[in-house]
């Protein structure tokens, strides 16, 4: 008898995640000094589509993080609404690594000049503190 999964993607990661190629892959990313050298570097490494389908989901968790509904980011983005669930599952519920740099990135951009602390992005709607106060 088949069984129906609530959650089809499992945020467990294999004991074996990171492998130590992988390691020494995110340390040559990290070693990445300058737009002009990740351009070559991510060129070389992977090809147009896959860059594009990278792209496009790094522009879902963008469109997730100021709270843009599934269907609206699949739309503009011309990706699958399972594509978007799926981006948005790992945004939720993976490691954590969309949030640390969604919050590094969009967080100065969407930040509120009155105040610091007047809002924060956590993927869904996102309010701003009265100015009146």
């Amino acid at each position: 008898m088949k069984t129906l999964r609530l959650y089809p993607f499992s945020t467990d990661t294999p004991s074996s995640y990171p492998t130590n190629e992988m390691k020494e892959l995110f340390t040559a990313i990290l070693s990445i000094k300058s737009d002009k050298e990740a351009t070559a570097f991510f060129r070389d490494l992977f090809t147009l589509a896959e860059i594009k389908e990278f792209a496009n989901r790094w522009q879902a968790v963008k469109m997730l993080t100021i709270g843009k509904s599934y269907i609206e980011i699949a739309n503009k983005l011309g990706m699958s609404t399972a594509t978007v669930t799926r981006v948005a599952h790992w945004y939720k519920n993976g490691m954590g690594g969309y949030k640390i740099i969604a919050d590094r990135m969009f967080e100065k951009k969407f930040k509120d000049s009155v105040s610091d602390k007047s809002f924060r992005l956590r993927g869904k709607h996102t309010f701003l503190k009265s100015i009146s106060s």
